[in-house]
This record gives C-alpha cells, structure tokens and sequence, in this order.
C-alpha cells in the first residue's frame, strides 16, 4: 500500500533588508563554513546556491572556481548578490525547474524559511545529475525556542496574534532524514547540533532583523513595534545575556548531506 506524503503547511515569506543583515546578521554566513566544507566544492562542478541571500557563501563557492547559480526570493537581496558579481536570479525552491544540470546543490540558513520540505526536495532531486549532492544546514527542531517563546508572550499580553503566517520549519533530524529518503536521496549524514551563536549587536538589533516582519504579520502596528523588541529584550536578559550583557542566541541546526543515485 502506498501513502501520499502529507500535504505541506504554508510558510510566510520575510522581507529581508541588506544593509540590516549585513549589519546584524554577519555571524549566518560565517557559521557557514563548517557546511562548506562538507560540501568540498571543486573546480568545474555546476553548483546551485539554494536561498543564496547576499551571496557571501556564494561568493567562496565560486572562489573554489565551480560554476554557480544562486537563487533566493528576496529581490533586494539577488541586488546585493549580484553586485559582488554574482550569477543570482529570483527563485523560489518550492518551484524549481531544473533537470539534471548541477553536480550538487548548497543551502545554508535557508531551509527553514521555506518550509514545504517534500515538494523542495522532489525539485532538488530532479535539478541534481545522478550521484549529485545535496549538502546543507538549516534550523533543527528547538531553534532558538526561548526567543520564539518570549516573543509569542509579549505579542499575547498585548493581545495581538501568536501564531502569525510566518511560522518556521525546525523539525527533528529524524523526520527530516525521513523526508529525503522518501524523496529518493541516500542520506550519509543528517544530525542536530546544538550552536549557541553569540549576537554581536545585541538581541534587539536580531529580533529587527529576523523577527521584524513576524511582529508587523501579528498585527503590531508601527507605533508599538519597539515597545514588543523592549520586551522581548527585558524577558530575555535573564537567560540569553550575560552579566557584561553580551547576548547568545538558542541556536539549533541540522546539518545533512545526502546523494542522488547514481543511474
């Protein structure tokens, strides 16, 4: 008997800012060498950056001398991709149209904002030739969960929605190894690892950067914005700062590297 897989929830989208991430969000593309490497890029290989964002990651995976495409659905953030000389394009990884042109295919810090993992994962395999990798990391289940947490009960005690549209996808390594071999790939690898990440620039400046548009989305007006990051922030202190009032974020990834049969 055979079993369709469930149908995929929708996931919001998040307007990125370039400047601001640049600004707050440099330590993304750094903790991202660890998932570099396990890629091993060589030269020659066709290698699709899958959410490339600004395309600092992008930028070390063509330094390798492969040939790379990055796509990413913020069109401000394909601007600054391209304008480090990038080949970026709009493009949403749940509607992929690719067929067997990439020796592998890269995501970092991506995976989560999309949600929908089966229908990504069929594009990801037919865009891979036979043998082709799929190497990368994204949020583990418990991701950041005391931020998530402190936020939904500052948003409650005012009464505005909890349970906005931009909800992310932080599953378990177990479900989403599961997802890629039902979705034909030979998984070697697909584990959490616990990252608590320092925020150089403070909780505040991170939750304008990532959670911004999940305040406006639960019907925050402007003039209140501020007033939930203060709270958030005043909630937080006792766990996530210390007493010099450097800030660490709960930070939990899954870090995978699967292949497609080779024909």
């Amino acid at each position: 008997m055979t079993h369709s897989a469930p149908t995929p929830p929708t996931y919001g989208t998040h307007a990125w800012d370039p400047t601001l991430y640049a600004a707050n969000a440099s330590f993304v593309p750094a903790l991202g060498n660890a998932v570099l490497t396990l890629l091993a890029p060589q030269p020659g290989e066709h290698i699709l950056d899958l959410g490339c964002g600004d395309g600092v990651l992008t930028q070390k995976l063509a330094q390798s001398g492969a040939t790379v495409l990055g796509i990413d659905p913020d069109h401000a953030m394909i601007a600054s991709a391209r304008a480090k000389g990038l080949n970026a394009h709009p493009g949403d990884a749940r509607t992929l149209t690719f067929t067997q042109e990439f020796d592998a295919v890269f995501t970092n810090a991506a995976l989560h904002w999309v949600g929908s993992p089966h229908i990504v994962t069929a594009g990801v395999l037919a865009a891979l030739k036979p043998g082709g990798r799929y190497i990368g990391e994204f949020g583990g289940h418990a991701n950041i969960a005391a931020i998530r947490t402190a936020l939904r009960a500052v948003l409650g005690a005012h009464g505005f929605r909890t349970d906005p549209p931009e909800t992310s996808y932080y599953p378990t390594a177990e479900i989403f190894r599961a997802v890629l071999e039902s979705g034909g790939f030979h998984v070697d690898t697909c584990e959490i690892i616990p990252r608590p990440t320092p925020l150089p620039t403070g909780m505040a400046a991170w939750l304008e950067t990532f959670r911004g548009g999940f305040i406006d989305s639960a019907g925050v007006p402007s003039s209140q914005h501020q007033q939930i990051i203060d709270e958030v922030v005043a909630l937080l202190r006792p766990i996530l700062a210390d007493e010099h009032g450097n800030w660490t974020a709960d930070y939990v990834r899954i870090r995978f590297a699967a292949r497609k049969p080779a024909e």
